[in-house]
């Protein structure tokens, strides 16, 4: 289980949180959306320790994250996948080497069996045949599913999606949408997901929360929230101008 509690980050007179908390079930994949710049992508850096909290805390299986050595802070990450927003793959290796990065450098595998990690892992995002390219070979939403890949090769617990779909067209969307939905089906991974594409949220939450103001606004299930009587949320999800909340007298 993941919480977030009371999490408050600024970077220097600008408060991004101002007392975020939030809890994640294992197996369910949680959605965070929110407006640009709202400070998604800075509350779950938390978790894997990229960010300490000025105030409050993270904890993963009962581990307080802040207060985690490097080797212990190492450990828990070998547990999480982080799939970045623009993929992040080196572009001077391969497919096949980008996605075998985060094995080898753990030591614990043999060369056969990283190499068949490799292939089962390309092939559960339906890229079976380009372990030998590059990633300047491939299209935009095919570096996505490779940076997924290489987040579940290592068989973590939990996987981090930051932004998945950004600057994809709509079909490519669903594609990663529908491989979200299956790395939880079949590998059972509990999942974190930052984005602001209420589409892909409906398709692939257990739950989502909306991050306003430092805040978790509300969290509810799909159906919560797409019937929210709340004016700041239903604004967003509906993409609405503010004319109503001036009206609502917010």
């Amino acid at each position: 289980m993941i919480r977030l509690v009371d999490i408050h980050k600024a970077f220097g007179p600008k408060e991004v949180l101002t007392g975020f908390s939030l809890d994640v079930n294992e197996g369910e994949t949680m959605v965070i959306v929110g407006y640009s710049g709202s400070g998604k992508s800075v509350a779950i850096k938390h978790i894997v320790g990229l960010l300490e909290p000025d105030k409050g805390t993270a904890w993963v299986d009962g581990l307080e994250v802040p207060r985690l050595t490097r080797p212990e802070l190492y450990a828990l990450r070998a547990k999480i996948g982080y799939v970045f927003q623009f993929a992040a793959l080196f572009d001077s290796m391969s497919i096949g080497e980008n996605v075998a990065m985060g094995l080898r450098k753990e030591g614990k595998l043999a060369e056969r069996d990283i190499q068949q990690r490799v292939s089962e892992s390309l092939e559960l995002v339906d890229l079976p045949e380009v372990e030998a390219k590059f990633p300047a070979e491939l299209s935009g939403g095919m570096r996505k599913r490779v940076g997924i890949a290489r987040a579940i090769a290592r068989r973590p617990k939990y996987i981090l999606y930051d932004e998945p779909t950004t600057g994809l067209d709509p079909v490519t969307s669903a594609v990663i949408d529908q491989l979200m939905v299956r790395m939880r089906e079949k590998l059972g991974v509990t999942s974190i997901v930052i984005t602001h594409d209420m589409r892909s949220a409906y398709t692939v939450g257990s739950r989502i929360a909306m991050l306003y103001e430092g805040t978790c606004r509300q969290v509810g299930t799909v159906d919560e929230i797409q019937h929210t009587a709340d004016p700041i949320v239903r604004q967003f999800i509906e993409g609405r101008p503010d004319l109503e909340l001036v009206e609502a007298g917010v």
